[in-house]
């Protein structure tokens, strides 16, 4: 019998217009952002109220079509624009019209309330779907460094700073008494003397700013740590308990040798990284609910270590998900500030590893144990701590942090593909991040199988 193959016709045009949703399997991704995302209140997104010029894209579709590209793993507008055009998903999504590359960037870069309201909303969803359970419950933090829309080579400690801008004084010098030399040697074929004043004239500018960038930094840390030396004072004339005091260094009023500066995304830092990697970065935050895995608290902070984050990580998480419960944290985020902050209104528990632990297990960890007796009345917040995670029940909880947190990093960067920040800036890349947690939640309800009819 002649083997036979498949027709495969080109030339002869479709008879009548296709439907896209025939094109893209039932149970698609991109079915269920356009369900979801017709369920959000979008009235806050920024639109031309004056209807003047040419006609807009509806709000709706162009938060759907960013949605769905984060979470397939495209961040570039112009990435995005050329695949309305080859995608099919995305041909379904926008109706077969082309957003080109500025109009998504604007929208993206203005709409921060509508990402920030739609997070919440997508949550509100989660929980009328039955996925995610409200109040009481138990939240696991960790934060990710994400690289910066900028080079570490573009960067400049404050020492540097001051020795280059010492150097280019001499240089502005020396080229100004060569000009009012008569016999002085000429420079080399296509330079000017002031070409090459004006070059280093504008140089000196941008080391004067950085240096001033670095020493406004470094006075407001010493500012922040002398009002809470002060509230600490006031604390104990009132005859309150003062909150635990911090372990690290009192930051001195002036910047210190090696900070740093980046000329191209000036708020951004050198962070530790993987291994003793260091890189121009933003650390992103994350709080994840451990039973349904859905991020419900995020934000961007600068600052590279985690130990001051914990409040201000844990009062990001969206109040529609209802009060916490529980909180659960590595050694990186302990301490006794930060959690005596937390548990002052006795309606929350953190558990915390108190020091950094080998990876692996013991024999003799592995080996079934009696709960060591609790530590006397008045001890030490660490003592307690140490105690919790120590009971069997302690060692239970806090395992769930590992199983939720990390891998929610790990499919972020790995599976998503997000790695570096496409904004540049503080505010912008916290909005880039929330629109990536966006992303991540409504996958992972439709990962779950959500009924949107019920909600």
């Amino acid at each position: 019998m002649a083997t036979r193959y498949v027709n495969i016709d080109r030339e002869t045009p479709l008879l009548l217009p296709p439907d896209l949703r025939d094109w893209v399997p039932a149970d698609h991704l991109v079915h269920f952002v356009i369900d979801a995302v017709e369920q959000l209140d979008v009235r806050t997104a920024r639109v031309n109220e004056r209807g003047t010029g040419s006609e807009q894209y509806p709000p709706r579709m162009l938060l759907g079509l960013l949605i769905y590209s984060y979470a397939t793993g495209m961040f570039s507008s112009r990435q995005i624009e050329r695949a309305t055009y080859e995608n099919v998903a995305m041909r379904l999504l926008c109706a077969d019209t082309h957003p080109d590359h500025d109009t998504l960037c604007t929208f993206r870069r203005e709409n921060a309330v509508l990402l920030g309201s739609s997070f919440a909303q997508v949550l509100e969803l989660a929980a009328r779907c039955q996925v995610l359970k409200v109040g009481g419950i138990t939240v696991a933090v960790d934060g990710t460094k994400i690289l910066a829309n900028a080079s570490k080579h573009a960067s400049v400690s404050y020492e540097r700073a001051d020795e280059t801008l010492r150097q280019l004084d001499l240089e502005v010098a020396t080229l100004l008494q060569k000009a009012e030399e008569a016999d002085a040697t000429p420079l080399a074929d296509g330079l000017t003397i002031p070409e090459e004043v004006q070059r280093r004239v504008e140089r000196k500018a941008k080391m004067a700013q950085a240096m001033a960038e670095m020493e406004a930094r470094a006075y407001a840390r010493h500012q922040a740590h002398e009002a809470e030396k002060a509230e600490r004072e006031a604390q104990k004339v009132a005859g309150e308990k003062p909150a635990p005091r911090s372990h690290e260094a009192p930051p001195k009023g002036t910047p210190l040798p090696k900070d740093q500066y980046n000329f191209t995304d000036p708020q951004s830092r050198i962070m530790k990284t993987t291994g003793m990697n260091f890189e121009q970065a933003y650390n992103a935050q994350a709080a994840v609910e451990v039973e349904s895995r859905l991020i419900v608290g995020q934000r961007v902070t600068t600052a590279g270590p985690d130990q001051r984050q914990l409040v201000p990580t844990v009062r990001a998480i969206v109040p529609q998900v209802g009060p916490v419960k529980e909180v659960l944290v590595d050694s990186g985020f302990y301490s006794e500030l930060g959690v005596t902050a937390l548990e002052a209104s006795g309606q929350l528990t953190v558990l915390a590893a108190v020091k950094r632990e080998k990876h692996g297990r013991t024999v003799a960890q592995l080996e079934r144990h009696v709960d060591p007796p609790p530590p006397p009345p008045g001890a030490r917040l660490t003592e307690r701590m140490v105690h919790r995670t120590q009971t069997a029940a302690g060692r239970k909880r806090y395992k769930l942090r590992q199983q939720t947190v990390e891998p929610t990093f790990g499919i972020i960067k790995e599976v998503l593909g997000f790695r570096r920040f496409s904004l540049r800036g503080e505010a912008k890349v916290a909005l880039e991040w929330t629109l990536v947690t966006l992303a991540f939640n409504l996958k992972r309800l439709h990962r779950l199988g959500a009924n949107l009819q019920t909600a």
